[in-house]
């Protein structure tokens, strides 16, 4: 049977942690991002800093779409004004978007850690920094896709928000060979795109089902 879930009538806890915490902790969260669970691609927002450290910011809400063959637009859903990506990307007009697969990414977890303004975050993560071919940014070698992009526009999430979305435009792909073919490497399955699976909760209890990143493997069309 569906039920309506609203957002005044609210579990107390959230994981067993007071749900005002819980979602400042992961990220200034609706209560809906935890009802729906629903999943978005990630990857790391690379770009520099004022200072010409490294940026890197491990990242995810967000949307692609091609409009034309020329036009493939990435609109970034939900940026911090406070953060060093936004400073970034305002001040370059530029970033490069890096998609790991699952092999490295507890080395982009550590991205979130080593971000101290003074800090080249890429290189202090145990990444490896390359500057992109057609902008001026740093891209991180291990991804398996590099996405450079310069900036469109902002917008406000809503009046008030201290986040906003930002829509970038690829320049150029780079993307590992391997991943071409599918029946090699591939870009879906273990060695793919990786997907924050945000924590299914029971909109009820405030139960959660912890998950980690996940991986979309691809179905056989000829079953379909």
């Amino acid at each position: 049977m569906k039920k309506e879930v609203s957002l005044s009538e609210k579990p107390a806890k959230l994981g067993g942690y007071a749900l005002e915490q819980y979602a400042a902790y992961s990220g200034n969260l609706s209560w809906y991002d935890y009802v729906t669970a629903i999943p978005q691609a990630v990857f790391v927002v690379t770009g520099w800093k004022a200072n010409g450290k490294e940026n890197a910011c491990l990242h995810s809400w967000s949307s692609f779409m091609g409009s034309g063959l020329d036009n493939f637009i990435c609109i970034l859903g939900k940026v911090n004004k406070a953060g060093h990506m936004y400073q970034s990307l305002k001040e370059t007009k530029v970033c490069v978007l890096n998609f790991p697969s699952a092999d490295i990414f507890d080395r982009c977890v550590q991205t979130i850690q080593n971000n101290q303004f003074e800090t080249d975050e890429i290189t202090a993560s145990g990444l490896t920094a390359e500057t992109a071919e057609t902008i001026d940014a740093p891209l991180i070698k291990e991804c398996f896709l590099n996405i450079a992009c310069e900036f469109l526009w902002e917008q406000p999430l809503f009046e008030g928000s201290q986040e906003v979305a930002i829509a970038v435009r690829a320049v150029t792909v780079q993307m590992d060979s391997e991943a071409y073919d599918q029946t090699q490497r591939g870009r879906y399955g273990k060695h793919g795109y990786l997907f924050n699976i945000d924590q299914p909760t029971n909109p009820e209890t405030g139960d959660i089902t912890p998950y980690g990143p996940g991986t979309i493997e691809p179905s056989d069309f000829a079953d379909v």
